[in-house]
Parts: structure tokens; sequence; C-alpha cells
């Protein structure tokens, strides 16, 4: 299996997509000799879709084509050699892949044909096994929270555990420890912008691209920061480095 799951699609004052995850990016396509790529572009709703496709194919090197031009996604995603989620909102975007059927194609071609995933912000959420760990408003009456459940554990994409004057809400850490609460078996990574988790064959690697760590929250334990995966060696089947 080989997914990108990428916190955040831009740095601050950075103009590329993806740009500080392009080497790796660049060399796993050099490597397994891909040339084109399927952009599903669901989550954005005040951009454009060809757009979005064309600046992506501007940073991969190759060309990308989005899903809203197929006549069957679903037959898309059969033929897709890669597949990139772009980000935007987690709730639209997974309510189009549970309406559009793609939940199954996706997951088999991740998981059986060994198709990449590169998934950023929205695309990140929609990787795990439910969206409840977004930081999204539900923009639609009918949601739906389970996922693709591609990577065993919850993700926060664009973690931030700055105090903002004035601000009176609670916390991104807080609103964590919520979840945790009620859902005491299960754990959360917490990704700083510009930072990525990468699953290659079995092997679990982590990147920050401003040398950050990621931050894990556990029911009843308070949240540690890490910069290598080995201390999610316990809560997940990969080789953690």
């Amino acid at each position: 299996m080989e997914l990108f799951l990428l916190s955040n699609g831009k740095l601050s004052g950075e103009s590329e997509l993806l740009g500080y995850a392009r080497p790796q990016l660049r060399a796993m396509i050099e490597r397994r000799n891909i040339t084109s790529a399927l952009l599903i572009p669901y989550a954005l709703i005040r951009s454009d879709y060809d757009q979005r496709a064309e600046e992506l194919a501007q940073t991969l090197g190759i060309t990308v084509s989005s899903i809203h031009h197929a006549a069957s996604p679903a037959a898309a995603i059969e033929q897709a050699e890669c597949i990139l989620i772009s980000g935007g909102n987690t709730w639209m975007l997974n309510q189009q892949l549970h309406e559009q059927g793609l939940i199954v194609p996706i997951q088999r071609a991740v998981r059986e044909r060994n198709v990449p995933y590169v998934g950023w912000s929205a695309g990140c959420n929609v990787a795990t096994p439910s969206i409840r760990t977004t930081n999204d408003m539900p923009v639609r009456n009918s949601v739906v929270l389970p996922a693709l459940g591609l990577f065993p554990l919850q993700i926060n994409p664009h973690y931030i555990d700055a105090h903002i004057s004035g601000h009176m809400g609670e916390t991104r850490d807080e609103r964590l420890a919520e979840f945790c609460a009620v859902n005491p078996s299960e754990s959360v990574v917490a990704l700083r912008e510009g930072s990525l988790l990468r699953v290659s064959g079995n092997d679990l690697h982590y990147f920050s691209a401003r040398e950050q760590g990621f931050k894990v929250f556990r029911h009843g334990q308070e949240p540690q920061e890490y910069h290598d995966t080995l201390a999610l060696r316990p809560l997940v089947s990969f080789d953690c480095h």
C-alpha cells in the first residue's frame, strides 16, 4: 500500500500546491513509472476542479484529470494509476464519495492493486476510519461519518496548539481530548502544517518540512509530541520508523 497523508496543501508563503512534499511525490512517481493521476476534487466548494488539476500537473510533472469528467466515476478509479484527493470541506467530500459509490472502488484500488493514494487536509481525513476529527463544518444536512479506513487511526490535520488572545472557545487540544473521552479506545494523530504520514508497503514514516513533531491524543493520557512513528507501533500494524 502506498499512502501520502498530508496535513495541508500549501505552506504559508508557498505558491506551489504540495510543494513541500514534491521531492517525495516525484520520487514515488518516477520509481513506479506513473504517467497520469486521477483527481477527486469533491471537497472544493468555491474553487475550480480543472484549475486544481492543472496545479497538480505542474507540481507532479504528469497528466492529471478530474473525476467529474468521467462518465463512470467508479470505472475511472479502476483505471487510475494514482489517486489524488484534494483538500476542502471534508463533509462534502465524504458525502460525495458515498453518493458516487467510490468507497469500495478506492479501497480495492489502494489495497488490492497498490494504486498510490495522495490526500491532503480533507483528503487526509477521509483516508481514516471516519471524519469525526475533521475541523470542518457539516455544510450539508445529510452527512456520513464512516470514511475509507485506509489508515487505522484518526487524524486531525492542520493541528495547532497556539492560544489565540481573546478566543474564549475550546482549544484544539480540548476538542481532541473531548473526542478521546467519548471514544476512549481510539487515538488521534495531530498533524501540524507541512507534515505528512507516509505508508510504503508496510513501512510507516513521518516527515515535517518545518522539522516539527506530531502529537498523539489518547484518553486519560497527556498528549505527547513525537518526531518519528515509533510511538505509533503499539497502535498500528505497520513497521514504524
